[in-house]
């Protein structure tokens, strides 16, 4: 299980070896220190999770100390300690940060209790930086055509297991829904669901992101930060775009899948982690594989379930109904009506972008159109590549731009044979900076060497 440390601080011998000794009954690492000095330096170097803090001791109390830890800790937790507590002590500890007050004598039950709330708040401020993403990702899987019937099937078969699943499809077919929707359907729906997408993941944070890292360990680095691994603990982790991960990713993830642990940078204890993998790519890793681009034994390892995502233009009797729930989201209360004409065009249309494309093309049109009824949006495209003059007849400085930007990031990525890392260098560009424009411009980097 994932380590839980905790620093014991008391001038009395014999509390500090009591409480020693219960806390590690339970399964807790326990480090003490009899003194508010020793504290301090015991907190820089444990990075405890938990602090139990004695108010009254020789010198410096632990009124003091709080301070100083809340000081260089904001989220610290600290359970304040006293045989001489009154009211207004406890309150004004609070008021400083403290997490609880316990009066000694200390009664053991009630302190295991307090730490295991200690420990869930912790948790639960751990997953709250992905509250929003949640929120914003439980769109149903829409339609009743074959490929999707089969598909919704499959996933009330696998979602119950264990199994590690592989989604691959093209961009914007809804991989991550399926992800979210295994996820949901598990015996591990009530823990975390965490994200990670493999291809922004900069080259030099590959490690600190996945596995996270303690405070002090790298110039930067001023607080302890939780990796994605650990987040993910009892839950699901989603590693999106996994064909387009570094090298040095493939080897980092693929050992912490094997070995079930991990460990943080500048961190010495081994962290045990319990994950289901769910991947997801849109690229052909086998061909990946055989260019030397992708490890053989990274793909057998996630590999276990595949799942097809079917395209847009081979389900579109699906598009009435997806387009009716994109109309009602995004028609800002007054849900526009869809002419046939325009059910017709969008039947037509092979929506090469698939259900990404489509939303998108929905929210516009709901945005611009000034009637009740959906009309189709005329706007400018970013002007084509191939077409001469193409900047010098845009109507717009901003599209001009965008062309300009677009055709040189591609020649760019040309040269370097469709590396991304490269090419973010050459451009002077964070390497996830880079990735966000070539998916907003839809750049092929297949087609261009597509090494990322």
């Amino acid at each position: 299980m994932v380590l839980r440390r905790v620093l014991v601080v008391d001038d009395e011998s014999n509390i500090l070896a009591s409480l020693k000794g219960v806390l590690e009954d339970e399964g807790y690492v326990v480090e003490t220190a009899s003194s508010s000095e020793e504290a301090l330096k015991k907190f820089g170097a444990f990075q405890p999770d938990i602090v139990l803090l004695d108010i009254w001791m020789p010198g410096e109390d632990g009124i003091w100390v709080l301070e100083k830890i809340k000081a260089k800790d904001t989220q610290a937790l600290v359970l304040m300690m006293s045989g001489h507590g009154t009211v207004e002590t406890a309150v004004r500890t609070i008021k400083l940060g403290a997490f609880d007050f316990l009066e000694k004598p200390l009664q053991f039950d009630k302190l295991l209790l307090m730490m295991d709330h200690a420990f869930e708040l912790k948790r639960l401020k751990a997953e709250n930086q992905y509250l929003k993403t949640e929120l914003g990702s439980d769109e149903p899987i829409l339609g009743n055509s074959n490929p999707v019937l089969a598909l919704k099937k499959l996933i009330s078969v696998v979602a119950p297991s264990n199994g590690w699943v592989l989604v691959h499809g093209e961009n914007g077919t809804g991989k991550e829904l399926v992800a979210r929707s295994l996820h949901r359907a598990s015996p591990r729906a009530r823990g975390p669901f965490i994200a990670v997408n493999c291809a922004a993941v900069p080259e030099e944070l590959v490690e600190s992101e996945l596995f996270g890292h303690e405070r002090g360990s790298f110039t930067g680095a001023n607080e302890r930060r939780i990796g994605k691994f650990e987040l993910a603990h009892k839950g699901t982790l989603f590693l999106d775009e996994v064909g387009d991960m570094s090298p040095k990713m493939q080897a980092k993830i693929l050992r912490a899948l094997q070995e079930c642990h991990i460990q943080r940078v500048g961190g010495e204890s081994t962290i045990e982690i319990d994950v289901r993998v769910i991947a997801a790519t849109n690229k052909d890793l086998k061909r990946e594989i055989s260019q030397g681009r992708f490890r053989e034994d990274l793909f057998y390892r996630l590999n276990v379930i595949p799942i097809a995502m079917p395209p847009l233009r081979d389900r579109k009797e699906d598009i009435p109904e997806l387009v009716d729930y994109f109309v009602r989201r995004y028609s800002l209360g007054q849900t526009k009506k869809v002419p046939p004409k325009v059910r017709d065009w969008m039947l037509g249309n092979d929506w090469p972008g698939n259900i990404r494309e489509l939303k998108n093309w929905c929210e516009r049109a709901c945005l611009l159109s000034q009637t009740e009824w959906l009309e189709i949006p005329e706007l400018d495209p970013i002007p084509d590549l191939a077409e001469n003059g193409a900047d010098a007849e845009a109507k717009s400085l901003k599209i001009a731009r965008a062309a300009f930007e677009k055709r040189f990031i591609m020649q760019i990525l040309s040269e370097n044979g469709g590396n991304i890392s490269k090419t973010a260098q050459c451009l002077g560009l964070e390497r996830s900076h880079l990735h966000k424009k070539i998916k907003g411009y839809g750049i092929d980097v297949q087609s261009l060497g597509g090494n990322s």
